[in-house]
């Protein structure tokens, strides 16, 4: 406990014992140490005995005056740190090669961290036994602790990653929310509100302005984003980025190139709309990219892959359409339009980018830079505005007189191009997923019964994603009085939701999700069915069999509860209609 007194000249309890060992006069041994090793004030010791009258010991009355004279020296360390005196790191560092032999005594370790905290570079041996030691490593303060990370990737590894999982965790659990609503779903929380989370937080407190610290963190997003294919540590990358931001940390955002392009692009994600003006600043940024620079677009698409990123990118590309509709225009023709796909197809080929290293924006077919595959352009787009024009056809069709009315019904198959996208483009595929929800959102269930076994088959499996599902999920709750027909049941289970809910658990928890939300609108005897076939097999995990209970405990409940219907008091008080004598003004209505 009193490790380090003798290396400064300070006797401690072992020289105290040898003491009392080796004398004849114990008593005036230990009057003498006192006055050797006590506070050396002569004025002090004739005041001593008032404190012996008062019953005060002397140990509470030493070490008050020592606490009081600790935090007296913390103190005016923080003081001289704060100071501009050239030589204050100087005074640092002498006061922490005379205190650091004591590191280990409870009493006298706060006053060795407070001066390590503030010296800017610790001396390297300092550095090493702090490592060396579990207990002095865990209580010494983040500023000390950057300085051993930098220099200890492996280190700073083991302390990021429970952080990094966590992340992924909460990402997943959000997805994965028993709330199922069109207003508040993954996509709601502000990117503010977001940065404000406990992973980013710390994160941005353990990176500080150590530039090489935040090089290691993005470098360990890159490669677990590569190792998983996740893209929640895209999410991660801008998120720290703009926390970064938000603190005026110049000395990193000043030499991050994605700085300022992650800055306007989260203002896009804030308004969950890419306008023009700052459609031109993004469209600056990329053409930007000087030879030799290229490596930049590896980070570029890794922020653009970000699926707050995507979700504001396709909402935009979405409203872009509706408007060439009502503008008879091509997607050709729109400037703004095609660098929302630009950007949308380099954040799609974030990974193969990354995995490749092979650093150039994807494969482009037109003449104009920066233009996406051509034929997304001239045959998938055309074909998804098509599925709008039926519509819009069929439900003026509706509206006619009978005898103006054609014999035509709702289309029930897709444009050939529309379905070959939607499995062999990403770009189109992500498009096509968001005009399904922007359907389903306007509460077209004919639309949506014509477009959702076209989803079985997708680039990737995208329809079946987790976002993809969770956003489904929660429009599908606007159209909760739909499940009451077989048919609408039939186009969101049998034709979408089961085909792979027994191979892909993930779509299994999904399809328990929607029903615990519309259990009591779903038609009974499909209902009957439903559960039956979602019942986890064995091998299945635990969230999937606690929907499961969940529901069943539900159902059971249910049936329990008699019907209020049969509980409503009659409200015949015994009156029977009554016929009132016509007259010219009086009607014949019985009342």
């Amino acid at each position: 406990m009193f490790a380090g007194l003798p290396e400064l000249g300070i006797s401690n309890g072992e020289d105290l014992k040898e003491t009392l060992t080796n004398c004849t006069e114990p008593l005036k041994a230990i009057d003498q140490f006192q006055t050797e090793n006590g506070i050396l004030l002569p004025t002090l010791q004739s005041a001593l005995p008032f404190l012996d009258l008062h019953g005060t010991p002397r140990l509470e009355f030493h070490q008050s005056v020592f606490d009081e004279l600790r935090d007296k020296l913390m103190e005016r360390v923080a003081f001289i740190a704060e100071g501009k005196d050239e030589d204050r790191y100087t005074k640092l560092e002498e006061l922490l090669e005379k205190s650091f032999p004591l590191v280990k005594m409870p009493s006298i370790q706060p006053v060795v961290m407070q001066v390590m905290k503030h010296l800017p570079k610790v001396p390297e041996k300092k550095l090493k036994q702090v490592m060396a030691d579990k207990e002095l490593y865990k209580v010494c303060a983040v500023e000390v602790k950057r300085q051993i990370w930098q220099d200890n990737q492996a280190l700073f590894g083991d302390e990021v990653s429970p952080l990094l999982k966590q992340y992924i965790v909460e990402k997943e659990a959000a997805l994965f929310s028993s709330d199922l609503s069109v207003l508040h779903n993954f996509f709601s929380p502000s990117p503010k509100t977001r940065r404000q989370g406990e992973v980013v937080l710390k994160l941005t407190q353990m990176i500080g302005k150590n530039v090489k610290l935040y090089d290691m963190v993005l470098q360990f997003l890159r490669t677990l984003f590569l190792r998983t294919r996740n893209v929640h540590y895209c999410t991660l990358r801008a998120e720290l980025l703009m926390s970064l931001h938000d603190l005026d940390i110049s000395e990193i955002c000043s030499v991050d190139p994605c700085h300022k392009f992650t800055w306007c692009l989260d203002a896009c994600i804030r308004e969950k709309f890419v306008d023009a003006k700052r459609a031109r600043e993004l469209q600056g940024f990329l053409d930007g990219v000087k030879k030799g620079q290229e490596q930049v677009l590896g980070d570029l698409s890794m922020i653009l892959c970000d699926p707050f990123a995507s979700n504001t990118l396709v909402l935009s590309t979405v409203r872009n359409l509706q408007e060439l509709v009502g503008q008879d225009a091509l997607p050709r023709d729109s400037p703004d339009l095609l660098l929302l796909l630009r950007m949308l197809s380099l954040g799609q080929g974030a990974w193969d980018m990354i995995d490749s290293q092979v650093f150039k924006e994807p494969r482009l077919v037109c003449l104009s830079r920066g233009y996406p595959d051509l034929e997304v352009v001239t045959r998938f787009l055309p074909a998804m505005m098509s599925v709008v024009v039926d519509d819009y056809t069929y439900n003026v069709e509706q509206k006619l007189p009978s005898e103006e009315k054609s014999s035509l019904s709702y289309p029930s198959t897709l444009p050939d191009a529309f379905t070959k996208y939607l499995q062999e483009n990403r770009v189109a595929c992500e498009m096509g997923l968001y005009f399904v929800l922007h359907i389903t959102k306007q509460r077209n269930k004919n639309a949506l019964q014509r477009l959702l076994p076209a989803l079985v088959e997708t680039h990737n499996d995208a329809a079946f994603s987790d976002i993809f599902l969770h956003l489904l999920t929660g429009h599908l709750t606007l159209l909760s009085d739909e499940f009451g027909t077989e048919e609408f049941c039939s186009a969101v289970f049998d034709s979408f939701l089961l085909t792979s809910f027994s191979s892909k658990e993930n779509v299994h928890r999904h399809t328990l999700r929607l029903l615990l939300h519309l259990h009591q609108k779903v038609l009974p005897s499909r209902l009957e069915t439903l559960v039956k076939t979602l019942e986890p097999p064995k091998q299945s995990s635990d969230p999937v069999k606690e929907l499961y209970t969940q529901l069943t405990e539900k159902l059971e409940a249910q049936k329990k509860s008699p019907p209020q219907a049969a509980d409503a008091p009659s409200l015949d008080l015994g009156l029977h209609p009554v016929t009132v004598p016509t007259t010219a003004a009086t009607p014949t209505t019985p009342l």
